[in-house]
């Protein structure tokens, strides 16, 4: 007798995490989503490290609105031809999850252009306001102290030129290259304070990129990214973008707008062009907690540095609602 009430229990048991499970997926994929910001395509609004609720259910009944913040998936990402795998890719683990502000929707016309030495964009005809665009210039930090930086690469290029018997050019070529590699992406910097004392990340001077005469490399906001043929209005003939400030859309039935607020670090619509309306998944709500990290995971962070982590906390981002 009691051989039947326990293998009742276990079916019970199994039973109640198996419709545990179905509910906690269902809220994931239809209610609500916590994300991670892993880029810096949305400065000064979102900053690397923030954590955030979305919300998924509101467009269940309703479209996305202008000015919104979505949660999307990467529209370069390659599903597998297989139905199934393709649904465990869409719903459990697959592409990248991306955060763009919407700036068009179906139905919309928009299109880019270089007025006066600045981008600006058109919606319908009127020029866009958009006080939310990253004001702060972009600055390049080095993975590591220069001096280091410098000593590996002496050593490889002695190496190099002993072995290689390599003439000055490719030397000069490969130690640009050993730099490139050493520098992180540009992050937003605010030039009236400290490195140390910054608001979005923490420099360190030492590890800041400069020029030949030791100036700090500073990429300005409001720098337009000019298309290869150096034109400053659009093609309005037909559909164009080219990963420039110029560019000109006539969204369908199921397609959006999104670029980055950190315009001179997005890759956005300007690269991609239209955002599919099956890509998206999610508006972002609440930033539930801000960190100057990189970490994908948090726990790791307080782990290996259980002291200055909570250094790096921007304790005035956190618990905040979003616009």
């Amino acid at each position: 007798m009691s051989y039947h009430v326990t293998k009742n229990q276990q079916s019970k048991n199994i039973i109640e995490i198996v419709g545990l499970l179905i509910i906690v997926f269902l809220i994931r994929t239809y209610g609500f989503g916590l994300y991670q910001v892993p880029t810096g395509s949305m400065e000064t609004t979102i900053l690397v490290g923030e954590r955030f609720l979305s919300d998924k259910l509101t467009y269940n009944f309703r479209g996305t609105s202008y000015g919104e913040i979505i949660a999307m998936n990467d529209p370069e990402y390659e599903y597998s031809d297989n139905y199934f795998k393709r649904l465990f890719e869409r719903y459990v683990y697959g592409p990248q999850n991306w955060t763009k502000r919407i700036i068009g929707v179906p139905g919309d016309t928009i299109r880019g252009a270089i007025e006066n030495g600045k981008p600006v964009i058109y919606r319908n005809g009127e020029k866009l306001n958009e006080p939310y665009v990253n004001v702060y210039p972009l600055l390049t930090e080095l993975s590591q102290d220069v001096d280091n930086i410098i000593k590996e690469i002496e050593a490889e290029v002695d190496k190099l030129s002993r072995e290689h018997k390599a003439d000055r050019l490719k030397i000069d070529r490969y130690i640009a290259q050993r730099v490139s590699q050493e520098a992180l992406a540009p992050r937003s910097y605010d030039s009236s304070v400290s490195y140390d004392q910054q608001p979005f990340y923490r420099f360190h001077e030492n590890r800041v990129l400069r020029d030949e005469e030791g100036n700090v490399m500073l990429t300005v906001p409001g720098t337009p990214i000019y298309p290869r043929d150096g034109k400053l209005l659009p093609d309005e003939t037909r559909n164009n973008w080219n990963k420039s400030d110029v560019f000109f859309v006539k969204l369908g039935d199921d397609e959006y707008w999104g670029m980055g607020d950190n315009r001179l670090g997005s890759k956005d619509c300007r690269f991609f062009g239209p955002i599919k309306k099956e890509h998206i998944h999610g508006r972002l709500i609440i930033r539930l907690w801000s960190i100057d990290s990189d970490e994908g995971w948090w726990i790791v962070d307080l782990i290996k540095h259980p002291i200055d982590y909570w250094r790096r906390v921007r304790w005035n981002r956190c618990y905040q609602w979003i616009e």
